[in-house]
């Protein structure tokens, strides 16, 4: 194995150390999948003197990108510094020098996929962002090869694992979102500024990529119906539990007669179901294709070696098509660029679900009569009703489940029902998934 292949990483941060150890601590296994040394030749990062826990020879760093992007015996660089600008321009670079490029950074390609895409496309040059979704699960690849035979009719998931870490442990101990969050800021679980994961921002980022590649269309982030968990209570959790139902973030993508519906908000998935069971940080996509029927990737969605591991099956993948002389192989959109289509978007006005519903009511017996006409005016029927003893003088929550309706109706009827004098304050609903 006398001839290499040269890797450039930009960016030595959480990620960035996980794929040096893995390069360095596995070398013998992946020079041996791939026919020759895979060698870190160089790392740019602005800061070189920090002591990351990773061993590499001084001249191996650098804080100037371009001594990577200008050096034509680098044959794969790695963008590992995430954000718009300067990542965006650095791949563009390596792109236009024929350059494989290898990145995670899943909000660029959320909001610019499409000029990365079309770059990628027109240099024929390699494009492999496995770590952008879900961490060291391989769901890129699943989409686009393992179930390129498939028409998916949904994807939907756990696409973010500080947001379920909270929703976990509010769950296990019965305690509130912002005292959970705190300490999930402490230990390390959450960002200094977690709105990107708990207000959904982030699982609908990965949505987009997804939906992107199972379907062959361009989807805008701002088509993404986006929620996050900072509403949820503990005594929604409660009467959830009662109902037989868990709480989790979810993202939902489904396809039905070339109309794709895309969606992130917290939902109540039955409690016996493997969704229900996926606790921490881990997360876990669903997805259902017409041939292979259900399917279930579960594993770590961030952290630095299983992300790392994402990245170095990319840099694998593509050191192989150096070797062989094959770029492209697989389109980085997983169709054909003149093969992709934009497909029409399904208004959130117009999706169904069930519905849970918490209403907080005055101590009147006609209170459920009153609703149940409201909601039966929009169309709504019914499930089940629960119903907490009365305390007299004092609101009373009353949880109804409806049957599959539209949410037009639904938004209608809560319109109706927050104007009753008989509700003390704005009825609480989340949707409902019978995922399995």
């Amino acid at each position: 194995m006398d001839q290499v292949v040269k890797v450039g990483l930009i960016g030595l941060g959480t990620v960035g150390t996980g794929v040096v150890k893995i390069l360095q601590n596995n070398a013998d296994i992946i020079a041996r999948r791939v026919g020759r040394n895979v060698v870190l030749d160089k790392i740019a990062d602005l800061d070189i003197t920090t002591d990351r826990g990773v061993s590499v020879p001084s001249e191996m760093l650098t804080t100037q990108v371009n001594d990577i992007l200008d050096n034509p015996e680098i044959d794969i660089v790695v963008e590992l510094i995430g954000g718009h600008e300067p990542a965006k321009r650095f791949i563009l670079q390596a792109l236009s020098r024929q350059k494989g490029v290898v990145t995670a950074n899943k909000a660029l390609l959320a909001d610019h996929g499409e000029e990365i895409f079309e770059a990628a496309f027109k240099t024929q040059a390699d494009l492999g962002f496995e770590a952008s979704v879900g961490g060291g699960i391989p769901i890129i690849r699943s989409l686009t090869e393992g179930l390129a035979g498939n028409r998916l009719t949904s994807i939907m998931g756990i696409m973010n694992g500080t947001s379920n870490y909270i929703l976990t442990r509010m769950t296990q101990e019965g305690r509130d979102f912002s005292d959970i969050l705190e300490e999930a800021s402490r230990e390390g679980y959450a960002e200094a500024d977690p709105s990107l994961d708990v207000e959904g921002i982030d699982a609908a980022h990965k949505l987009v990529i997804m939906v992107n590649l199972a379907y062959g269309t361009p989807l805008p982030m701002s088509a993404v119906y986006t929620e996050g968990i900072a509403n949820i209570s503990t005594i929604d959790m409660t009467f959830a539990r009662e109902l037989g139902f868990t709480i989790k973030l979810l993202g939902i993508a489904k396809c039905q007669d070339q109309v794709i519906e895309a969606r992130v908000h917290p939902t109540l998935v039955p409690s016996e179901s493997p969704m229900a069971q996926v606790h921490g940080v881990y997360n876990a996509i669903h997805l259902v294709g017409d041939a292979v029927g259900d399917i279930v990737l579960y594993g770590q969605g961030a952290g630095s070696l299983p992300t790392a591991s994402a990245v170095v099956g990319d840099i694998i993948d593509l050191a192989r098509n150096r070797i062989q002389k094959s770029f492209a192989r697989v389109p980085a959109t997983s169709f054909q660029w003149g093969s992709r289509q934009p497909l029409a978007i399904k208004p959130m006005a117009d999706i169904e679900s069930r519905y849970y519903l918490r209403c907080m009511v005055k101590d009147e017996p006609s209170a459920l009569s009153t609703i149940s006409g409201i909601l039966g005016k929009h169309g709504i029927s019914i499930s089940s009703v629960l119903q907490k003893e009365r305390k007299q003088g004092q609101p009373v929550p009353l949880v109804i489940v409806t049957h599959r309706s539209i949410e037009r109706g639904i938004q209608s009827a809560l319109h109706d029902m927050n104007a009753l004098p008989i509700i003390s304050e704005p009825t609480v609903f989340i949707r409902m998934e019978d995922i399995q």
